[in-house]
């Protein structure tokens, strides 16, 4: 089966048999032909040798161009999003427009009403450089494809978390209340921002949610504990659920 399907693509008979004795490729293609609602790797892989068979064999939902990671940090009096610390590392405007609406559409999975806030080192052209140029620009977009998401910026992540410096600075921003979902201008900035809430805030993280693959496939990171298998494990199912009632 593997071999049918990468063989145009350099993959030898040798090399696809050799291959499906992985667990990790063997269990993509179990979910890749229903014989297994999801898959949950990584425990001793990198990244990227999870990342990539996934799309080779299971591939991106239809529509999407790029698959991205999002975290859900867990505080005692509330629960943010953070994307993407996984996947891509220095993103364009529209690819930042595309994490932005894979990570609210995730968030809006769960029964939660996605806030948006599109960070930089600006507040709404307080500053111009390219970076922020590149933020305010991927704003534009996810503007003009889903209009009626509550999403702005770009702006500071303090201004973003506060709603009485929005409301009061910055009364003309469409976003109203403080953000649950903060979607980082690279993979540097949202790797270092949920690692640190996680290390000083005492967040409970429960990631990375691969987004834009068709089927569930969730990443352990090595460093793991019990506890996060067991959250990303419940992830799995939620979601394996959720899309079976489709």
């Amino acid at each position: 089966d593997l071999y049918k399907q990468r063989m145009r693509k350099g993959l030898t008979k040798k090399e696809a048999e050799r291959m499906v004795k992985s667990g990790n490729i063997f269990g993509m293609l179990m979910v890749r032909n229903e014989n297994a609602d999801g898959l949950i790797s990584g425990l001793t892989k990198h990244y990227p040798d999870t990342i990539r068979p996934a799309l080779q064999i299971i591939g991106k939902e239809e529509g999407v161009h790029s698959i991205a990671g999002l975290y859900m940090l867990i505080f005692k009096n509330k629960t943010i999003f953070i994307s993407d610390p996984t996947v891509n590392i220095n993103p364009d405007s529209e690819q930042l427009a595309e994490i932005a609406i894979l990570s609210a559409k995730t968030v809006r999975n769960l029964d939660i009403i996605p806030k948006v806030a599109m960070l930089s080192f600006s507040n709404f052209g307080s500053t111009r450089h390219p970076l922020t140029d590149k933020v305010r620009k991927a704003v534009e977009i996810v503007k003009s494809k889903i209009p009626d998401l509550m999403i702005d910026g770009e702006m500071f992540a303090d201004v973003a978390l506060n709603t009485n410096l929005i409301n009061e600075i910055y009364p003309f921003s469409t976003l109203k209340e403080e953000a649950n979902l903060l979607v980082c201008p690279d993979l540097t900035s949202a790797n270092i921002a949920y690692k640190l809430l996680i290390a000083l805030g005492g967040a409970t993280a429960i990631g990375p949610i691969l987004m834009g693959i068709k089927k569930p496939v969730y990443l352990l990171t090595q460093e793991c504990f019990v506890d996060d298998i067991v959250n990303i494990t419940a992830m799995a199912v939620y979601e394996a659920k959720r899309k079976s009632r489709k």
